[in-house]
């Protein structure tokens, strides 16, 4: 394990005023996005859509690294007639941004439960990440998801195999020299207060980071994306973003080791501006308290692409106002990840 190189990557992906585009969505996820507008889900309206993204200008002031779908990793950027095509993965390096990918392969069941997800993939893990390095990409990701119903959910159970597959993948992506990006994400659907997602995102970040210790996962080569602390979307008692802040910073505090690279938020289901006010909040105040942890940055797919992607709709003349949208984006979250954001 070259842990030089691990730490060097993930200090670069959470470089000062840059962060991560999550661009890896699954097939079923971004056919949603484009029946939505009317765009057929064809593998070249994808790569089109991907391309569009990749492409903008001067984009790489702010975007440090794009997360792939697998099969985004083996597409190329067409240029003019008769131009040479490029693999994506050389494309965004050539433009001093990381490519990276994500691992895992959905979700299934826990136990039989409706509600409880585990995460698919740790099998022939091993396996693929040998093919994605030698394929360019620097650093991974592997999402695991926690749904709160209740008291009784997410069990004890649940939390443990999940953290013990999150620790196997970062074990395995560091062992071929990727930087493992470890996501457990409580999920922000429910009716559930802010305290009680505070209640278990501590629960599980204290279970992901004793399973990750107990691997001896390298920190300074590995990113924790983690939730921010929201109320349910279904409670009717809603929070300000200095609220969000103070309870998000406490339990990362908690739970978080010095040592890890950085953390990268999700913006799991919020609004585009929920997220970027809440990130500069949380950034405002991590800076104010002075104890200077770790970089805190964004690592977002809805809050970057979902204005593009309506200015697009599919239409190549729409190409250059979705690219402006998208640099607008990208810059605002860049502002916001160093508390300089203002709405």
């Amino acid at each position: 394990m070259d842990t030089n190189k691990l730490e060097q990557i993930a200090k670069l992906l959470v470089a000062p005023g840059k962060g991560i585009l999550a661009a890896d969505e699954s097939l079923s996820t971004i056919e949603k996005r484009f029946i939505l507008l009317g765009i057929e889900n064809t593998e070249e309206n994808r790569r089109v859509y991907r391309q569009m993204l990749f492409t903008t200008p001067a984009i790489e002031e702010y975007i440090s690294g794009v997360i792939l779908f697998e099969e985004t990793l083996y597409q190329t950027l067409h240029g003019a007639e008769g131009e040479k095509t490029i693999l994506f993965p050389d494309f965004l390096i050539g433009r001093k941004i990381i490519p990276g990918i994500k691992v895992d392969q959905g979700l299934q069941d826990f136990e039989g439960s409706e509600v409880e997800k585990i995460t698919k993939g740790i099998e022939t893990l091993q396996e693929r990440l040998i093919d994605y390095a030698k394929s360019g990409a620097k650093f991974t990701k592997w999402r695991a998801v926690f749904t709160i119903k209740d008291e009784a959910m997410p069990t004890d159970a649940c939390i443990l195999e999940n953290a013990k597959l999150l620790a196997k993948y970062a074990l395995f992506a560091q062992e071929v020299g990727l930087v493992p990006i470890v996501e457990p994400e409580v999920l922000v659907e429910g009716s559930h207060t802010i305290d009680k997602c505070k209640e278990v995102t501590e629960r599980v970040l204290k279970v992901v980071f004793e399973e990750l210790k107990e691997k001896e996962i390298y920190f300074p080569g590995m990113i924790l994306k983690p939730n921010m602390i929201l109320p349910g979307k279904d409670c009717i008692d809603q929070s300000n973003s200095k609220e969000v802040a103070e309870k998000t910073l406490e339990v990362l505090e908690r739970c978080v080791p010095d040592e890890v690279a950085g953390i990268v938020f999700l913006s799991g289901g919020q609004s585009d501006e929920d997220a970027t006010l809440n990130l500069n909040e949380i950034v405002k105040l991590a800076q104010k308290s002075g104890k200077n942890l770790w970089p805190i940055t964004f690592s977002y797919g809805r809050d970057l692409q979902d204005s593009p992607i309506k200015v697009w709709q599919g239409k190549e003349e729409n190409i250059l106002l979705a690219r402006s949208e998208f640099y607008k984006k990208a810059k605002e979250n860049s502002l916001a990840s160093q508390g300089k954001y203002l709405n």
